[in-house]
């Protein structure tokens, strides 16, 4: 709670003029990209992220720089959309398309996004419950989703938002850790750069699981629905134009950068720490951080477990905001972070069930692994259909007039679509 209060703190200097004005004017321009790219880092993703560097060193590094295109190009197609039509992708799709298609998306999108909110729940119990053993695990689980609950119900959307923002701050902390141990930097280089693969089940396996945990179907629908109430709460009626649209991809890249920015330093950190070791096996985040004690030494591990617990917070109101918003969108409820509880109750009530179900996973026997299992094959089915959908919708004139795809885009889509099909089949293949 202190954590949040201080947030709030800084906000009130900012707006006081009291920050350089120029750095304030950077946070203000950026928002729905920032907080999308951020928010992909979650407790379950950077699980999956000390997975690829534990067991296979440095050979998954590549990968965070080919998926900083793919995942910029979606998301920004998904912002375009929502700019264009001032709507979510599910009012979209409940408009211009079968209503079977719609509910299909609906059917696999939910189960996965409960199955996440839980694995990431569960996650941050682990590692506060590490940072203090006397306190148990399901109490640090219930505090974070009391603590969520409030600040959604009875905070404001804008300072939501500015909170969001400032917890992105805390990706930042794993770019540290790799610096408290010597590295061989040439080594990093020629990983990074040079893509390799290895025609193992183990490695092909954790290349469909990168793939899923970077490009998320509930990241779509956010992103959309973000940008669409950004322009229906301006102070004034907004014409979408070049300018727009410039801010907007700037946004988005900067959002991404920072996704795969702190994608690439945990898999270094593994890579380079724990594969080194012979530590091999990691599960979960709190294994990963508990693992860099004897390694790297006691700050190293504070500063992971810290940023695992800052990006629960900051990916929580994500994920269960996503799956709120497709439901209002499809049943016609009033919806938005910006409405009071009274006004919006249907949409609040199944952000509530939605964190509660996700806090009982652990109750009712599913373990944060097969938690992330399960959302890997649910996002590994959808992701595909949703990416050729989006890929009609952006070059549909009928829905976007002038301000349908550019080649390039169309480009990097396609390569987005071939390979989340191809994690999809390789998904089926391996399970």
């Amino acid at each position: 709670m202190m954590c949040l209060y201080c947030i709030l703190a800084i906000d009130y200097f900012m707006s006081k003029n009291i920050l350089i004005p120029r750095f304030r004017r950077f946070l203000k321009g950026l928002g729905p990209g920032l907080i999308t790219g951020a928010s992909d880092d979650d407790p379950s993703g950077i699980a999956t992220y000390s997975q690829a560097g534990a067991q296979f060193g440095l050979g998954t590094l590549w990968t965070a720089l080919l998926t900083f295109p793919l995942m910029a190009a979606i998301q920004e197609m998904c912002a375009r959309i929502g700019l264009v039509t001032r709507a979510g992708l599910t009012n979209t799709l409940r408009k211009y398309y079968p209503r079977w298609l719609l509910y299909a998306m609906l059917l696999c999108s939910f189960p996965a996004i409960t199955l996440n909110i839980g694995a990431d729940i569960q996650g941050m119990g682990a590692v506060a419950h590490m940072l203090w053993p006397q306190v148990p695990v399901f109490v640090f689980s219930i505090g974070f989703t009391g603590l969520l609950l409030l600040f959604i119900i009875f905070f404001s959307w804008q300072r939501i938002a500015t909170v969001l923002k400032w917890m992105c701050l805390s990706l930042l902390l794993y770019c540290v850790v790799p610096f408290m141990v010597h590295q061989n930097w040439g080594n990093i280089a020629l990983h990074a750069l040079r893509p390799h693969i290895s025609f193992s089940a183990n490695f092909l396996s954790i290349l469909v699981a990168l793939m899923g945990t970077t490009i998320s179907p509930y990241l779509f629908f956010w992103q959309a629905t973000m940008e669409a109430e950004g322009l229906q709460h301006a102070p004034k009626k907004i014409v979408v134009n070049k300018r727009i649209l410039g801010n907007m991809r700037a946004d988005i890249n900067m959002g991404m950068l920072l996704s795969n920015l702190v994608m690439f330093f945990i898999i270094f950190t593994a890579g380079t720490v724990l594969f080194p070791a012979g530590i091999t096996h990691i599960d979960t985040v709190d294994e990963a951080a508990q693992a860099l004690v004897p390694l790297a030494g006691q700050y190293a591990y504070l500063a992971f477990a810290m940023g695992v617990v800052g990006t629960g917070l900051l990916a929580l109101p994500v994920l269960a905001g996503a799956q709120s918003y497709m439901l209002a969108e499809t049943f016609g409820w009033q919806a938005g972070f910006d409405k009071k509880f009274h006004e919006a109750r249907l949409f609040y009530l199944s952000i509530i069930l939605s964190l509660i179900v996700g806090l009982s996973l652990d109750a009712l026997g599913i373990s944060p692994i097969k938690a992330l299992l399960y959302t890997a094959i649910l996002y590994g089915i959808t992701a595909p259909v949703l990416i050729a959908v989006i890929l009609h919708i952006a070059n549909n004139k009928a829905i976007m007039g002038t301000y349908t795809n550019s080649r390039l885009s169309n480009v990097l889509g396609v390569i987005t679509l071939l390979v989340m099909t191809a994690a999809a089949v390789g998904l089926v293949f391996f399970i």
